[in-house]
């Protein structure tokens, strides 16, 4: 029998106060003796009574509980109703079952609503050391992830406070620290380059950082430059006069309709290199001319640029003036695909749900798992078809009509985020974690191995 390294087990378990909740006394002897050997204090108690009280005084990281604490009693009603009380009065804490195979089905029952694991009578210490040391984990991250998520949200209620976020959803600490530099740079009167993928929320920033600006209160125009063809790029930017071209008529450009406001050039490296030049020449100088014109007007706008495109790899391939490039970078935003803030998934497909549905929990974790590729917008687009859709007010996994097996994850398996994130929604109940993110205890089991979430090399024995 191979029991985890003891260093792991005692960092553990050192500190920890585990509750024991069995009518037998050579139970709660073992169980003392066992977890005291790994620096663990354990608190028995005899009767549901006397646990729910030890419960109600003392700051519990664990319980064991029996099943059964009469001696003629067999249906495992007792532990079910003391399982109800302790998740009702502390739901946070892990709950593991000490069960007879007699009763084992309920047990598994139990794990399905909410309790930790479960252990079948006469158990095996390295199991059993195994589990414990895992649930205890497993709270300790959560609790720090819980610590960060509420540090974070005083950050973000603070940073709304002071500044218009026009909206923005968010809980990652990348897209935070975006939105937090976005409202630094907002006053400061200089052009601002937005790079990203498609569809990442690159306009979402545009937005605030013109929002908190000295001209917000002035135009405020969006030009995407990848919708125009290119010959009609620089008269949409700059306008033109009558006869310029055939069938031209004198109109205003963007540039000075946007006087002394702002201007937001969405797709910027489709822009010709014709367009480049005067682009660059209204940023130094703010003079540009109309198309067909000889006259010079000037203008004063801030300019917000925003790009799908490596622009240093544009450069060197010789499709981007590297001048202009340096004069739009003096603030520099870079948004990170969904793929790489998940904090940000379940959020953000709450805040797009019609008013009246929800998410149920496969759906979460399917949300979860899918790579989305097309970034915010594909997931505004799959949440609105789901309510359009969904039979009823709950969206199911089904509804989202996402792929079975992403491309990016061609074994089947769940990445890191997903599994920490089914992990911290199943409060640390492998059986429900496993469940919603569609694999076997074990299987769960070896990904978290894998991950690096285990740190021994023991195993948990087999079961349902």
């Amino acid at each position: 029998m191979s029991t985890a390294p003891p260093g792991s087990l005692d960092t553990s378990l050192a500190g920890r106060t585990i509750l024991v909740i069995d009518d037998s006394e050579a139970v709660r002897t073992a169980f003392e003796v066992l977890m005291s050997l790994h620096g663990a204090r354990v608190l028995a108690a005899g009767t549901p009574a006397a646990g729910l009280a030890l419960l109600g005084r003392e700051r519990i990281d664990l319980v064991i509980q029996d099943m059964n604490f009469q001696r003629e009693a067999t249906s495992g009603a007792e532990g079910i109703a003391l399982f109800r009380e302790i998740r009702a009065a502390r739901p946070e804490v892990p709950i593991v079952l000490l069960t007879a195979w007699t009763h084992l089905e309920t047990a598994v029952e139990l794990v399905r609503a909410g309790a930790a694991d479960y252990v079948a009578k006469p158990w095996d210490d390295a199991r059993l050391l195994t589990s414990v040391r895992n649930l205890l984990d497993l709270a300790s991250a959560r609790a720090e992830a819980e610590s960060l998520r509420a540090r974070n949200r005083e950050a973000r209620e603070s940073l709304a406070a002071r500044f218009d976020l026009k909206g923005a959803v968010y809980e990652s600490e990348a897209m935070h620290a975006l939105v937090t530099i976005a409202t630094q740079v907002a006053h400061a009167d200089v052009p601002v380059l937005i790079t990203g993928p498609n569809g990442a929320g690159k306009e979402v920033l545009a937005d605030i950082v013109q929002g908190n600006s000295e001209r917000a209160g002035q135009p405020y125009l969006k030009v995407n430059l990848g919708a125009l063809p290119n010959e009609l790029i620089e008269a949409e930017l700059f306008g033109t006069e009558a006869g310029a071209f055939t069938g031209a008529r004198a109109r205003i450009g963007r540039f000075e309709a946007a006087d002394g406001g702002t201007l937001f050039l969405d797709e910027l490296s489709t822009l010709s290199g014709g367009g480049q030049a005067k682009l660059l020449r209204v940023l130094q100088t703010g003079e540009f001319e109309r198309l067909g014109a000889n006259t010079t007007r000037r203008t004063r706008v801030r300019v917000i640029a925003a790009t799908n495109t490596n622009l240093r790899q544009a450069i060197r391939a010789g499709t981007f003036r590297e001048d202009l490039f340096y004069r739009l970078s003096v603030i520099e935003l870079e948004v990170p695909p969904l793929a790489e803030r998940r904090e940000d998934i379940l959020p953000l497909a709450r805040h797009f749900l019609e008013p009246g549905f929800e998410l149920t929990p496969e759906a979460e974790a399917a949300l979860l798992r899918h790579p989305w590729p097309g970034n915010v917008r594909e997931l505004q687009n799959v949440i609105r078809r789901a309510c359009l859709l969904a039979g009823g007010r709950a969206i199911g996994a089904g509804s989202l009509n996402l792929p079975a097996s992403p491309a990016t994850q061609p074994e089947s398996e769940p990445d890191r985020a997903a599994v920490e994130a089914a992990l911290e929604r199943a409060r640390g109940v492998i059986a429900q974690a496993a469940r919603d993110l569609g694999l076997s205890r074990q299987a769960l089991y070896r990904r978290m191995e894998k991950l690096g979430l285990r740190t021994d090399a023991s195993r948990p024995a087999a079961g349902p």
